[in-house]
């Protein structure tokens, strides 16, 4: 019955989820450039250690935007479950907090790229690499929808008699 229009449904939802997780990175994307230029503007902070700031407060603020604009149609109801959901966020932020200044480490150190103008587009570079990581596992393991959840098994009920 609805078989025609369930492939462009769900593509559209896909594209307001996009979109959506775009429009937080961009804002996300401002705060974590602007904390690192006012870091790297008035203290003697090493670049990844600014970086590693900025990307820290750029996380606090993104995992707002995702869990009450892009994501909140997932809210989950009992504190175990925001828990949960806090715990994988922070866990796959920390991988991309770590993707995204390995790449200014690397350009930094690595191939000598220093200055303000290098330190940014290295910024630039790490955070757009580190993107693609938080869309795929926020959206896989993090912000999971209702029906990717595994049913829980009735209490009083085995796996082996369900196979039975």
């Amino acid at each position: 019955m609805g078989g025609r229009h369930a492939i462009p449904s769900r593509a559209g939802k896909l594209y307001g989820e996009i979109a959506k997780f775009g429009l937080v990175g961009a804002s996300g994307f401002v705060v974590n450039l602007a904390v690192f230029n006012l870091i790297r503007g008035v203290t003697d902070l090493q670049p990844v250690r600014a970086g590693v700031v900025a990307t820290a407060v750029a996380i606090m603020t993104n995992y707002l935007g995702l869990r009450y604009f892009t994501y909140r149609d997932r809210d989950q109801e009992d504190r175990h479950s925001r828990r949960r959901e806090l715990t994988l966020f922070l866990f796959f932020s920390a991988v991309g907090l770590v993707i995204e200044n390995g790449v200014l480490y690397l350009a930094t150190y690595g191939l000598g790229w220093e200055g303000a103008l290098a330190n940014n587009i290295s910024k630039f570079f790490g955070i757009g690499i580190a993107t693609l990581f938080r869309f795929w596992s926020y959206r896989t393991w993090v912000f999971r929808t209702a029906d990717s959840r595994p049913e829980p098994v009735p209490s009083g009920h085995s796996f082996a008699a369900a196979d039975a």
